[in-house]
């Protein structure tokens, strides 16, 4: 008679035993003293490194140590993006491609260097012969964000050079996903219309001559049309993304595998299986699922005092997802004010205007108001909380007819420009390897002979679990 595992059962059932085993009691972080998730007790981050690319303002610490609240600044390689956007808006134009190149090379550009390096990134928007048809229509997925990190990786065999690790030779590669990756993330999505969703599928080419955030509206619309609103908005939240600091979770991911001296579509390939998290670019969509739930709740959404009620019911647990997360608010840096948010809440108002989306855009102004300080009544939490950027930039999207399963890969389409800067800074300025030290916390035991284990008494659990899962089956 062969033996016959049902696998299926064979996986769930074991899977009870990996949860038994694999608990660590809390008290034994306070123990040993360890930083969970690279964090002090008081939510700063342990430094690990140093950085000329990035740096997220929201907090001083004073010669005792104390964290003093302050409003939130983001700075690209020492320059404040509020100043950069600023002086984008008074010229009338596109800001993204300038943040990349600042980004990268360290230094605000010229007109001549803006609009050469501008053309560079527009000739290499085309995706490699072959690469549309093979690489995204012929395995097509579901979620965007797993088309683009498969995408990069293919990448790799499509380079004529991918292992060299000459530092011009990794901007180039930088550069080329840096322009890709829109079309990536357009290309991903045409696919899962057509084959998940049965809808129509336009593959339109990008065109040179037009920006990043102009051309990724080209490519997901098909009529391929556009304002000039709609473009200088997405750019605005493409320049707001692009760098967060080198401690944000995908930046240390690029960090982490570039120090183990890996290839560029490795190392980025993993930064956007980061991004992909809802603890991290995934937040906006939690945001928007939230304020659908709001919106089908609360009747009157002018009415202060109905939105705080049912605010209160979300933070007790008691309405949406029963998390108690009024998602969109506080920052693990960020204590005032988070400076995107600003920044884009400002458009997003003159955006509300245009699309006729006023109500819905005051019922987000009010819960900004509230959400903090009910957080605050229920958590008693001595930090500050402020209203982050995935508050609003889920509902920025929504204006602009983006669909919900494109906001985490605008997210990533951004934030490769950032992603770029720290593999090169990696490789140029880090030369160690990153391995921090984890305690076992197990203790050592006896081994148990094989003809001995079905007798053991701690092996009785996985005993009864594997004759459950096995039947005997014909003979030859």
């Amino acid at each position: 008679m062969e033996k016959i595992v049902d696998s299926e059962k064979f996986i769930k059932r074991f899977t009870e035993i990996a949860q038994y085993n694999d608990p660590i009691d809390a008290s034994l972080y306070q123990k040993y003293d360890v930083k969970r998730g690279l964090r002090y007790a008081d939510g700063r981050g342990v430094l690990v490194g140093l950085t000329r690319i990035g740096n997220v303002v929201g907090y001083e610490v004073d010669s005792q140590g104390n964290k003093i609240a302050v409003p939130g600044k983001l700075i690209y390689r020492g320059y404040n993006v509020e100043d950069i956007i600023k002086d984008v808006e008074k010229n009338h134009a596109f800001g993204y491609e300038e943040c990349v190149y600042l980004l990268l090379f360290g230094e605000l550009p010229t007109q001549n260097q803006l609009e050469d390096f501008s053309q560079i990134l527009g000739n290499m928007r085309n995706l490699p012969p072959n690469f549309t048809e093979d690489m995204i229509m012929k395995a097509p997925s579901s979620d965007i964000m797993n088309k683009m990190a498969r995408g990069v990786l293919a990448s790799y065999s499509y380079d004529s050079d991918p292992e060299n690790r000459d530092v011009a030779n990794i901007m180039r590669q930088c550069m080329e996903l840096i322009s890709r990756f829109s079309t990536l993330a357009a290309y991903g999505y045409q696919a899962k219309r057509r084959y998940y969703d049965g809808k129509s599928m336009y593959i339109h080419n990008p065109l040179p001559n037009l920006s990043t955030a102009e051309n990724f509206l080209r490519l997901i619309r098909s009529d391929k049309n556009y304002t000039r609103l709609e473009a200088e908005i997405l750019d605005l939240v493409l320049v707001l993304h692009a760098e967060h600091g080198g401690g944000n979770n995908s930046s240390l991911t690029v960090h982490v595998v570039s120090s183990a001296d890996t290839d560029t579509y490795s190392a980025i390939a993993a930064a956007v299986g980061s991004l992909k998290g809802r603890r991290h670019g995934g937040a906006n969509i939690r945001v928007i699922e939230m304020m659908d739930d709001i919106k089908a709740n609360v009747k009157d959404w002018s009415s202060e005092t109905e939105i705080a009620e049912y605010l209160r019911k979300i933070a007790r647990k008691e309405a949406f997802d029963h998390t108690g997360l009024i998602y969109g608010q506080g920052h693990a840096v960020y204590t005032i004010s988070d400076p995107r948010a600003i920044l884009l809440r400002n458009k997003a108002a003159e955006l509300a205007k245009v699309k006729g989306c006023e109500e819905e855009f005051n019922l987000y102004r009010i819960i900004e108001k509230l959400a903090p300080e009910i957080l605050q009544e229920f958590h008693g939490d001595k930090k500050k909380i402020c209203t982050n950027v995935d508050f609003y930039s889920g509902f920025v999207y929504t204006m602009l007819n983006i669909p919900r399963e494109l906001f985490t890969p605008l997210f990533a389409i951004s934030r490769i420009a950032g992603w770029s800067a720290h593999r090169i800074e990696e490789i140029v300025a880090g030369g160690r390897i990153y391995r921090p030290a984890y305690k076992n916390v197990s203790e050592e035991r006896p081994y148990v002979p094989i003809a001995e284990r079905l007798t053991s008494e701690e092996h009785k659990l996985s005993s009864k679990i594997s004759e459950e899962v096995t039947t005997a089956g014909p003979s030859d």
